[in-house]
């Protein structure tokens, strides 16, 4: 089996100010320029989802804004990284944050939803809501509205052996929970994940 090395990633920065300043990372060195483009244009594109659905949200003025990233995985040719983005408006309360994470199939260049982690018609939504209800009654997690099931697109990234699910602020819990993130391990999971995916490629012991 051929070495998978990890791929180089540099940080960008764009700034409008000294409050300002939203860092993201960008693919370098690839053999497949195409694929790297690709996979960067991804990138820029959430990137500048997070900055319009900030600036968009509130018709007050943008005091400060951080925009930050981090690679969960990097490793068996998948990259994995979440966006962030915090936005404090004039007069507002307190700051906004948002997370976005990116998944990338470094085999085909593409970018995964959830849904092309597992095997087709499997019942992976059921499925990790179940482990998702089991976590909140055991971690005894406040909610605002109850929790039924996740999206078929839910937000999430790949750490390693490790799938996380994660919600935005106030989408099933209070602001002053942080960030709802629900760890899965794939060993958990295994039976309907697709050997060929991602996350088929992390649970292979090897």
């Amino acid at each position: 089996m051929p070495v998978m090395l990890p791929v180089s990633i540099k940080t960008v920065e764009i700034s409008s100010g000294p409050d300002k300043t939203v860092f993201y990372p960008k693919v370098i060195g690839m053999q497949n320029l195409e694929m790297e483009r690709s996979i960067n244009r991804a990138i820029v594109d959430q990137t500048q989802q997070l900055i319009n659905q900030q600036v968009g949200n509130m018709p007050t003025t943008v005091v400060q804004m951080i925009g930050s990233y981090e690679i969960k995985n990097n490793q068996r040719q998948v990259l994995s990284l979440a966006l962030s983005n915090y936005t404090y408006h004039y007069h507002a309360a307190h700051g906004m944050t948002y997370i976005k994470s990116l998944t990338f199939d470094l085999q085909t260049g593409g970018l995964c939803e959830l849904k092309d982690l597992f095997k087709p018609g499997s019942d992976y939504v059921k499925r990790l809501s179940a482990l998702i209800h089991s976590q909140i009654k055991q971690r005894d997690i406040q909610l605002i509205n109850g929790f039924t099931v996740i999206r078929p697109n839910q937000d999430y990234y790949i750490a390693d052996k490790v799938l996380v699910i994660y919600f935005q602020l106030y989408e099933i819990t209070p602001y002053v929970f942080g960030f709802p993130m629900f760890p899965i391990s794939v060993f958990d999971i295994q039976d309907i994940i697709d050997e060929n995916s991602p996350l088929g490629r992390m649970a292979v012991n090897n």
